[in-house]
C-alpha cells in the first residue's frame, strides 16, 4: 500500500515551516486552476443561458449571424414557409438587439448597454422564471420585463419594485414590480411591468424582455419582419433531423455547408472544405444524407442557417470557445497554473531530498533499492498533492461565491459543479507526481560510498 511505511510522513513533518511552505505554494496553484476552469465554465454556462431557456425543437438563424449579440436579420418569410412541412406545429419569432440604457443614479447620464429581447406576447417562448406571468404585461406599450440578476450598475430595480432581495424560491412576489419603476431606453421612457431571471454574461451585463411592438418602438430603427431568430415547434414524435432536410430540400441554392463534426471531413470529393472557415465543409444538395444533418445538427443552405436547440448552444460556444480570447486565455491561465505547481512542488522536494542525502544513502547501504526510496519521494508528492489541495478547494468555494455576487456570473461550488472538483484534483496530484518523477533522479544519485568514504 502506498502509505504502508511512513517515512514519506515523517520526512514531510520533520521540518513543520518547510511543509507549510509547500503546502501554501500548492495551494496557490489549485487556487490559480480553480478559478481558470471557473472562469471558462462560467463562460460557456453564461453564454448559452438564453439559448437553453427558448421553447423550440429547430431553429432559423441568419448564416451571417456571429453570436448572440451579433446576430444578423432575416425575413421572417423563411419562418412561415417552414409551416408546410409535416412535422412542424407552430412558429415563433425572436428579436435581439442592444440599446443604451440610461443610468438614472448617474448624474452625468451614463449608460450602459443592455440586451433587448422581443416576441409575441401570446406565444410561448421563453422558459425562464418569471416570463410566463410577466409576459401579460408587456401587451402593454412602453412596458418591459427587467432581470432581476442583472448588474447592479443598471441600478437598484429589483428593490425599487418593492422586492427586498434576489430570492432563491421563485415564488410569484419574487418577480412582481409593486411599484411605479420607469427608465430610460434609447431616449424612449419606458415602465418596469414585472421582472425575470436570466443573468448577466460576458456579452451583456443585463437583459429586459418585452413584446415585439415595443422592441421595434424601442430600436426604431429596426424593420418588422425582419427578425433574428425563428424558433420552430414540432408535432409530438416529429424528428428535428427529418424537418432540417425538409427544409434544406426546400430552400434555393445547390451548395449545403454544415459544421464539421465526427464522419463530416473534408475529403476532396463528396465533402468539400470551406475555404474561409476550418470549422465548416460544403456538400452538394444531391449528395446530402440524414446522417450528415444528424451529424452536424447545424446547416446552412441560401440564405437560412438551420440548427437543432443543441446545434444552437453549440454555435454559441463555438463562437466564445474559438472566435474569442477569452476561451485560449482562460486555457492558458490553467495550463499555467499546472506549471507553476509542478515548479513550486518540484523545488520544495528536490531541496528535501537534498537536506536528507545522508539518510538516503544510508538505506542504500542497508540493502534498501533505489525503487524503495523512489517510492518514498513518490508519496511525498501524493501526500503534497492533498494536503495542498483540501485548502485550495476551501478558498475557491469563498471565491466563487465572491466573484459571483460581484459579476453575477454562474461561478459556484455545487453537486452540479464536481467535475471540477475532481478535474482539478486529478491535475494536482498529476502536478505532484511529475514533481516528484523529476526529482528522482537526485534520489538516484545516492552513493554511501561518498557518505562514507
Amino acid at each position: 500500500m502506498i502509505f504502508a511505511v511512513p517515512l514519506a510522513w515523517l520526512q514531510l513533518t520533520y521540518e513543520k515551516s518547510r511543509l507549510l511552505v509547500a503546502i501554501a505554494g500548492i495551494t496557490f496553484a489549485v487556487v490559480l486552476m480553480f478559478m481558470q476552469v471557473g472562469f471558462q465554465d462560467a463562460l460557456f454556462t453564461s453564454a448559452i443561458r438564453l439559448q437553453s431557456s427558448l421553447v423550440g425543437d429547430v431553429v432559423l438563424i441568419s448564416p451571417q449571424s456571429t453570436n448572440l449579440v451579433g446576430m444578423r436579420n432575416f425575413s421572417q418569410r423563411r419562418m412561415y414557409q417552414t409551416l408546410r412541412y409535416e412535422g412542424v406545429e407552430s412558429v415563433n419569432a425572436l428579436y435581439i438587439g442592444l440599446s443604451a440604457w440610461k443610468v438614472k443614479e448617474d448624474p452625468a447620464g451614463k449608460t450602459r448597454n443592455i440586451l433587448v429581447l422581443g416576441a409575441n406576447p401570446a406565444a410561448n417562448v421563453f422558459k425562464m422564471p418569471g416570463t410566463v406571468e410577466g409576459m401579460s404585461q408587456v401587451q402593454q406599450q412602453d412596458v418591459i420585463l427587467f432581470d432581476r440578476s442583472s448588474r447592479i450598475e443598471f441600478g437598484p430595480i429589483v428593490s425599487e419594485c418593492g422586492v427586498d432581495a434576489l430570492k432563491t424560491l421563485y415564488t410569484a412576489e419574487a418577480f412582481q414590480c409593486k411599484n411605479i419603476v420607469t427608465r430610460e431606453i434609447d431616449n424612449r421612457k419606458i415602465k418596469i411591468g414585472g421582472l425575470f431571471e436570466l443573468g448577466s454574461s460576458f456579452a451583456a451585463d443585463g437583459a429586459i424582455i418585452t413584446s415585439d411592438t415595443n422592441f421595434l418602438r424601442i430600436l426604431d430603427k429596426r424593420k418588422a419582419g425582419l427578425i433574428n431568430v425563428a424558433l420552430i415547434n414540432l408535432k409530438p414524435n416529429a424528428s428535428p433531423f427529418n424537418t432540417i432536410a425538409d427544409i434544406v430540400k426546400g430552400l434555393p441554392g445547390e451548395t449545403v455547408v454544415l459544421t464539421k463534426k465526427g464522419h463530416l471531413k473534408a475529403d476532396g470529393k463528396r465533402v468539400k472544405q470551406v475555404p474561409s472557415d476550418p470549422d465548416r465543409v460544403a456538400i452538394d444538395k444531391k449528395d446530402l444524407t440524414l446522417d450528415d444533418i444528424k451529424e452536424a445538427a447545424d446547416v446552412a443552405v441560401d440564405d437560412t442557417r438551420i440548427l437543432t436547440m443543441e446545434g444552437f448552444r453549440n454555435f454559441e460556444k463555438s463562437y466564445w470557445q474559438k472566435s474569442t480570447a477569452i476561451g485560449f486565455i482562460f486555457t492558458l491561465g490553467t495550463i499555467m497554473g499546472f506549471i507553476v505547481g509542478i515548479v513550486i512542488v518540484y523545488q520544495i522536494l528536490y531541496t528535501d531530498v537534498s537536506d536528507h542525502m545522508a539518510e538516503y544513502a544510508t538505506l542504500k547501504a542497508m540493502g534498501y533499492s533505489n525503487f524503495y526510496l523512489s517510492k518514498v519521494v513518490i508519496q511525498e508528492a501524493f501526500a503534497l498533492s492533498f494536503l495542498g489541495f483540501i485548502p485550495g478547494l476551501i478558498i475557491c468555494t469563498l471565491l466563487y461565491d465572491l466573484t459571483r455576487n460581484a459579476t453575477r456570473l454562474p461561478l459556484s461550488m455545487n453537486s452540479d459543479n464536481w467535475w471540477k472538483v475532481w478535474f482539478v484534483l486529478t491535475l494536482t496530484v498529476v502536478m505532484c507526481c511529475i514533481s516528484g518523477f523529476i526529482s528522482l533522479r537526485k534520489v538516484h544519485s545516492a552513493d554511501p560510498a561518498e557518505i562514507f568514504g
